[in-house]
């Protein structure tokens, strides 16, 4: 099985959803996309594609002309059915692919917030074991507009946390992704980040919750893509492994 993670920035990758690719058996090909135009291999050949974060915002193609390009090869993706995951700026770039309207939300999260997956929604294979709530690592100033045909899966009061397109394509606002060294490496450089900035984020209390609270979310972190990936490999009929792995968090 061969999943490709769109890459936005380096201290920004696929984190412990490498860890889930490796124990599924799956090969992990990275495409660093703001810095070279092209995938390793037709995006479309993959089993199944992650779309990470980045500090950039979906409307800044002035900037990173780049943006363009990626969403419209989402779509093109969305419209082969191919197994999605978009995580914080790939999920807003899924949304809008999918037609919806990614924009700045009323006030930024950043830090830990509690999330509550939407009770009609507790079915969805990849989002629904985590109900009735959960609490999740945030740092986001937009957030996605979902498209119409999209079904919310999980909520803050601020915007919504995750989202289905279609049955095989999933946004996620939170970063279930992050590894322990990349969470590190935002706080210390929250001043590069003028929202972060301007809300007051106290970068020693939120890296001591950070501490307290990172491995049990990089357990949800795992265990979702792990979802994610056993959806795919269904999807295009590639033979599961003979046993299971529950992840343990790392100390």
């Amino acid at each position: 099985m061969r999943l490709l993670a769109i890459v936005h920035q380096r201290d920004a990758g696929p984190g412990v959803f490498a860890e889930a690719a490796g124990a599924a058996g799956a090969e992990l090909d990275r495409w660093h996309v703001a810095e070279t135009p092209h995938p390793p291999a037709e995006a479309a050949s993959y089993d199944a594609v992650l779309v990470l974060g980045g500090a950039m915002n979906v409307d800044q193609v002035d900037r990173h002309p780049w943006l363009r390009a990626e969403r419209e090869l989402l779509a093109e993706l969305l419209a082969r059915d191919v197994p999605l995951l978009g995580v914080c700026l790939g999920a807003q770039l899924l949304s809008e692919a999918a037609g919806g309207d990614a924009r700045r939300a009323r006030e930024p999260e950043i830090g830990w917030f509690e999330v509550e997956v939407t009770g009609a929604r507790a079915g969805d294979p990849v989002v629904g074991p985590l109900a009735p709530r959960f609490e999740a690592f945030e740092w986001h100033s937009y957030e996605c507009g979902v498209p119409e045909d999209a079904e919310v899966l999980a909520t803050t009061p601020i915007c919504a946390q995750a989202f289905r397109v279609g049955a095989r394509a999933w946004g996620i606002q939170f970063h279930a992704e992050v590894s322990r060294a990349d969470a590190g490496h935002w706080i210390d450089d929250y001043g590069s980040d003028p929202d972060a900035v301007r809300i007051g984020v106290d970068p020693v209390a939120l890296r001591r919750l950070t501490e307290e609270r990172i491995d049990a979310h990089n357990e949800l972190g795992r265990e979702l893509c792990a979802r994610f990936i056993a959806g795919a490999r269904e999807r295009r009929g590639t033979p599961a492994r003979a046993t299971t792995r529950r992840f343990r968090s790392r100390g």
